[in-house]
């Protein structure tokens, strides 16, 4: 089973910067299409971006966050990125990442412990 470890959250003020990761534990990491989800207390959990398989020559972000985050990866390092720029407090929310299937969110459900992300002043 592939496990996904995210990190990079933290308490920051609105308008601030963070920039997550995500470490695969497969060496097959190029193939995967991946997402980034967010869960906000007592809501479900949301997709928020997504990048192809390969290069990750396409994208797709959730319309409250385009413009604001933007999602890469690094195959050589089975790594994931989200750089979220502009944050607001409604972004706070626990985000994960996973495999995903499609770019429209569908994931393959493996999901990590997340990590905290806390926008307030």
């Amino acid at each position: 089973q592939v496990q996904f470890v995210e990190s990079g959250g933290g308490l920051v003020q609105p308008g601030g910067s963070l920039r997550l990761s995500c470490a695969a534990s497969t060496t097959i990491f190029s193939i995967y299409a991946m997402g980034w989800y967010r869960q906000a207390p007592g809501q479900q959990r949301e997709y928020v971006a997504g990048i192809s398989d390969g290069i990750g020559g396409s994208t797709k972000y959730v319309d409250s966050v385009k413009g604001r985050f933007t999602i890469s990866r690094d195959n050589a390092k089975k790594t994931v990125y989200l750089q979220m720029n502009s944050l607001k407090p409604e972004d706070t929310a626990v985000y994960y990442c996973t495999r995903i299937q499609n770019l429209w969110g569908d994931s393959y459900g493996s999901w990590g412990q997340g990590t905290q992300v806390t926008v307030s002043s």
